[in-house]
């Protein structure tokens, strides 16, 4: 969810605005229809620190946040998080399907999506080590399964059980071995030929981050203290501050 809301205008909760008549949402858009999830669990925080203090603490804040904390609680790194972000007053359906990676990309053109929001490539490795949580859906990973060659014949077949080859768009496979810990499997799954996406396993198929996912398959320090280094660069991506923005009451619309 933050990594979706701040490739998008930057790290400003534009991803969490329902549509208007003047403008279309995030959340309807390719990368992010069917797929994003947790909308309602920032509404709860929200309306918890609201009544706590209200319009201090911004929707683009408790994003951020939140995903500093569902990593420590599933046994992953922790972070300073650098607050004081203000929340968008619109969004961008057209920037979404644009600037958010998709799940077909090829290795350079990850490392050009990246490289366009101020981050390096080794930061878009690490940062898709966050894929050793979740799950995606049959049609990001339909692809790479019946059409790719980088991949270990029995993993395809076993994801082709749970994603014909029409139809089943929405049903889910989980990203790595071990989907509900944060740990450095998703990079030994890579070395395996085991990556889901095709945007996995290209970092890890003879180019020049081959090297990094050997690292981090290997040396689970090293990934937590980079990723966590990481995490606070994509959270410092174009955020409004100062008398930019607002701090919304409710997430899901402008004040």
């Amino acid at each position: 969810l933050h990594f979706h809301d701040c490739f998008v205008l930057g790290c400003d909760a534009s991803i969490l605005l329902d549509g208007t008549a003047t403008f279309t949402g995030e959340k309807t858009a390719g990368p992010n229809n069917n797929s994003v999830r947790g909308y309602e669990v920032i509404d709860t925080i929200k309306s918890q620190v609201g009544s706590l203090c209200p319009g201090v603490v911004s929707c683009a804040d408790i994003v951020a946040v939140a995903a500093r904390d569902s990593v420590v609680i599933l046994g992953g790194p922790t972070w300073t998080v650098r607050l004081g972000r203000r929340d968008s007053t619109t969004a961008s359906f057209s920037a979404a399907g644009t600037d958010l990676p998709g799940p077909n990309l090829s290795l350079s053109q990850l490392i050009s999506a990246f490289s366009k929001k101020g981050l390096t490539t080794k930061e878009m490795v690490v940062l898709s080590g966050t894929h050793t949580i979740g799950k995606a859906r049959c049609t990001s990973f339909r692809n790479h399964i019946y059409n790719d060659t980088d991949i270990d014949p029995a993993f395809a077949a076993s994801k082709q059980k749970i994603c014909p080859r029409s139809g089943g768009d929405d049903n889910l496979s989980p990203l790595d071995g071990t989907t509900t810990v944060f740990d450095n499997v998703y990079f030994r799954g890579l070395e395996e030929k085991k990556g889901l996406l095709h945007s996995d396993q290209v970092l890890y198929n003879g180019g020049s981050t081959d090297s990094l996912v050997k690292t981090y398959s290997i040396d689970t320090a090293t990934f937590f203290t980079d990723v966590a280094n990481a995490m606070v660069r994509m959270g410092d991506i174009s955020p409004l501050t100062g008398t930019n923005g607002q701090i919304r009451t409710n997430c899901r619309k402008v004040n």
